[in-house]
């Protein structure tokens, strides 16, 4: 069984750009754009680049095993109405076939998919 819902496989498989979140060694957050993909084989995220495998938060995903992505967006200003979903979990840096992390979700937290209600959220947590 997937940990995405109907409504975030929708909204996601109509998204390309997103926020990912790593640490680095000392404990400071790093957060950049990127483009990635959904494997829904795999249930997964996957996230890479030009020259990827030189990057920090590729380094950062070799040592902790850990990143977080936000993929989201405002549907509209008036009335205010923003979107999104947030996954979290256990990563992978991956070099083969090419060099790709690999976000496998642990929690999966959405907001703004089923109805106009902004502040609705959908948590789910596995203990994959």
């Amino acid at each position: 069984m997937s940990m995405f819902s109907e409504a975030e496989l929708a909204y996601l498989s109509e998204r390309r750009l997103g926020r990912i979140a790593t640490v680095g060694r000392d404990g400071t957050p790093h957060v950049v754009p990127v483009g990635w993909n959904l494997n829904q084989g795999l249930d997964a995220i996957e996230v890479s680049g030009i020259n990827f495998a030189n990057t920090k938060k590729f380094r950062d995903v070799q040592r902790s095993g850990r990143a977080a992505i936000v993929i989201d967006d405002i549907a509209s200003v008036d009335p205010w109405h923003v979107r999104g979903v947030e996954i979290r979990g256990r990563a992978e840096a991956l070099t083969q076939p090419q060099p790709m992390l690999r976000i496998h979700p642990d929690r999966v937290v959405s907001w703004g998919l089923q109805d106009r209600v902004v502040g609705r959220r959908n948590a789910r947590t596995s203990k994959r």
